[in-house]
């Protein structure tokens, strides 16, 4: 079976893979397609069993080559307002329009549809294919898919990691440490708040201390790193707690981030925010033994620092002709990879202005860019 890249893009679309359900009929797809092209894969399956990485090598068993790093997992469409049905690819004025179009299952189908070339091509070093489960949900499968690949023996001089960067060679990015915080307070009427634990103003102090760490961070930013903004940012983007307004909150819980830039690390923020957690611990337990707070890691994955004379950096420039300095402030599996000792870009067509949006779209123009690219890496690799 021969696709081109948007007869592939068109067959990954129509799989939905939204983060919270399975990618398994997808990777079937992947397995099958590759096997018929007489390319084996080794899948990385997630704890339960529910979702899969892949990775395939084609060319010779060398050191060195090529991973094409994608995800497979897309953001929901609920509470989107789509023209289109976001499960199948529809063309409209030189956009292709699909959930994933462009992040990132262009990049993917991109990688796909060049299998049959690099089957016949003269490769002297090889071309690994990665995909993973799971990134938008915090990079999941591919820290477990680099260990693998390491394990096995794999040994790439560089990583390209698709993620729309309109093809621009994106040398760092920040990395991104996702909390959940769970207050448990003691409910009792507000007239007497003097005796109760309220979860709620307790989660505010915490929140209010995010607010204060950025600040910090902000206050004493170096400019001149490239990443806007300059500094390590903290967020909340959720909380849920109490019952009624005049009723102390038993419970309250909030979601929140940090996005690191190179040279900060994720584990130093949340050591800090586990000390503030300890001294209002005590408080709260000084009035109500019962209470207190629970702190959960849902997701680290480290940033991808830009390197000084990186191969995937070198490779990336000479097939794009881009010579401009890229960082951006979204994080990637790069980091990931780049923690098993390979060198690691992100370059990969389509914006990132399109990726989440309703009427997710890449551009026929920069689907062909992408192809063009990966065509001209095969060609590289065959020298």
């Amino acid at each position: 079976m021969n696709l081109t890249p948007k007869e592939m893009l068109a067959k990954l679309v129509s799989f939905n893979t939204e983060s919270q359900r399975s990618n398994l009929e997808l990777i079937d797809f992947c397995r099958d397609y590759l096997s018929s092209h007489g390319v084996e894969s080794t899948l990385v399956p997630s704890p339960d069993g529910q979702k899969a990485n892949l990775y395939a090598t084609i060319g010779p068993k060398v050191d060195g080559g090529v991973v094409l790093s994608g995800h497979t997992d897309v953001v929901p469409v609920a509470g989107q307002d789509w023209t289109s049905d976001p499960w199948t690819l529809t063309e409209r004025d030189g956009k292709l329009y699909g959930r994933g179009a462009c992040d990132m299952k262009g990049f993917d189908a991109i990688a796909l549809a060049l299998v049959p070339e690099m089957v016949k091509a003269p490769l002297k070093r090889p071309v690994h294919i990665a995909l993973s489960y799971d990134e938008e949900v915090g990079c999941i499968g591919a820290a477990i898919m680099a260990k693998a690949m390491t394990a096995a023996g794999l040994k790439p001089a560089a990583v390209i990691v698709g993620e729309p960067s309109m093809m621009q060679v994106v040398t760092g990015h920040k990395g991104g440490t996702r909390l959940k915080t769970t207050v448990r307070g003691h409910a009792v009427h507000s007239s007497r708040v003097d005796i109760g634990v309220p979860a709620v103003m307790i989660a505010g102090q915490l929140i209010a201390w995010s607010a204060e760490t950025m600040a910090q961070n902000k206050a004493r930013a170096r400019n001149d790193n490239g990443f806007e903004p300059p500094y390590t940012t903290l967020h909340v983007g959720t909380v849920q707690g109490g019952t009624a307004v005049n009723i102390t909150a038993e419970l309250c819980s909030f979601a929140h981030e940090v996005r690191v830039v190179p040279g900060d690390e994720g584990t130093d923020y949340v050591g800090l925010y586990k000390a503030r957690v300890a001294e209002l611990e005590a408080q709260m337990k000084a009035i109500a033994p019962d209470s207190g707070i629970k702190v959960e890691i849902t997701s680290m994955t480290p940033p991808l620092a830009p390197e000084v004379d990186g191969e995937a950096e070198r490779l990336s420039r000479r097939l794009t002709g881009d010579n401009g300095s890229h960082v951006v402030a979204y994080g990637t599996e790069g980091g990931l990879f780049q923690g098993e000792g390979w060198s690691t870009v992100v370059c990969g067509p389509g914006d990132i202005a399109q990726a989440h949006q309703p009427d997710e779209f890449i551009t026929v123009a920069q689907l062909d860019a992408g192809t063009a690219f990966v065509r001209g890496l095969i060609a590289e690799l065959s020298r």
